[in-house]
């Protein structure tokens, strides 16, 4: 059974970091493409950051030079650490995996029947 557990989301203030966490079982975590999503009340899931089976990875405009997206295979583990945070980084964020493929497709990313995704965690960031 596949599963995808976020952690270390939480509570933090403008300009500082976090960083989350995401463990991965049931499939073969390093042959997947990875991505955190995050949507915030009231507005669309946004994708965040992406990172292919061959670690190249893909940043919103709104996060580039700001958050870094990286795995570690032999734990089984996705990581956004998360810098300088506004805001309006606020959300519910989610980690999920392409079901079949390493390469990242955005289009693919969007339909759940062809990813799988945790339960989500939450990140609030006060002024």
């Amino acid at each position: 059974q596949v599963r995808l557990a976020e952690s270390g989301g939480g509570s933090v203030q403008a300009g500082e970091s976090l960083t989350l966490s995401c463990v991965g079982s049931g499939y073969t975590f390093r042959a997947h493409c990875m991505v955190w999503f995050r949507q915030a009340p009231g507005k669309e899931r946004e994708e965040v950051a992406s990172l292919t089976s061959t670690d190249s990875p893909t940043y919103a405009d709104s996060v580039k030079d700001r958050f870094v997206i990286a795995r570690d295979n032999a734990q089984n583990t996705l990581y956004l650490q998360m810098n300088v945070v506004k805001p309006e980084d606020t959300g519910m964020y989610y980690c999920a995996a392409d079901r079949e493929y390493g390469y990242c497709d955005a289009q693919r990313l969007r339909s759940k029947d062809l990813t799988y995704w945790g339960q989500g965690i939450q990140v609030t960031v006060s002024s």
